[in-house]
């Protein structure tokens, strides 16, 4: 059985990166969308980088962002992953991966999922992505703790699958025995308050996942 990757998004404390590297996750996501109340500086999030073990990647997450931003952002922060939540086109991603001059590092387009969405047609017109990630539709792009009908991801779905949108403990397992998603992905189910971690939340959180591995 292939193991579920997990990463946790929106972190802001340093105990909160401690704590979510110590209960076993794979990749943790800083929030560069000033809108968001999980919104951090570079500088921050540089700090937070630097408190990441080898083989736990940081993700950075932007919404339709400016070029020089993103730029800025790869020159301060050691990121692995870029994941793009507006909506940017397959080649304004692949402009913005390399908007710091470089080879550019690979990305993930998210796709808000309901009813007449059609993520076969997202796919399809995202080509360059390594993966694609479900959340539920909401203002404020993400973070809201809502879950979407898992039923409008197609059966035979054959691009690597990051499920989001409303995932906590309680309800993680079944998600994973359903969808057998590549990656799962959680911000507001392990908090306290937001931007605000909870340890064992996430703890919880990542023993369900790791119970429906099998």
């Amino acid at each position: 059985m292939t193991r579920t990757r997990i990463k946790i998004c929106g972190l802001t404390r340093p105990e909160d990166v401690v704590a979510a590297v110590e209960a076993g996750v794979d990749a943790v996501g800083f929030v560069f969308y000033p809108p968001s109340p999980r919104f951090i500086s570079f500088e921050h999030a540089a700090a937070l980088a630097a408190l990441l073990p080898p083989f736990v990647g940081a993700v950075g997450l932007f919404v339709e962002p400016e070029a020089a931003f993103v730029a800025a952002a790869l020159r301060a922060v050691p990121l692995q992953w870029l994941q793009f939540h507006g909506d940017e086109s397959d080649a304004r991603c692949a402009e913005l991966a390399r908007a710091d001059g470089g080879r550019g590092l690979p990305w993930i387009k998210a796709v808000r999922m309901r009813e007449g969405v059609d993520l076969l047609e997202s796919a399809a017109s995202h080509p360059g992505a390594r993966a694609l990630l479900v959340d539920a539709f909401v203002e404020g792009y993400g973070g809201a703790g809502r879950t979407f009908d898992w039923s409008l991801v197609p059966p035979k779905f054959d691009r690597p699958l990051v499920l989001s949108g409303g995932l906590d403990a309680a309800n993680v397992g079944e998600a994973v025995r359903r969808l057998r998603p590549w990656a799962v992905d959680v911000s507001s189910g392990v908090e306290s308050a937001k931007g605000i971690k909870d340890a064992a939340k996430m703890a919880a959180f990542i023993a369900q996942v790791r119970d429906a591995d099998g």
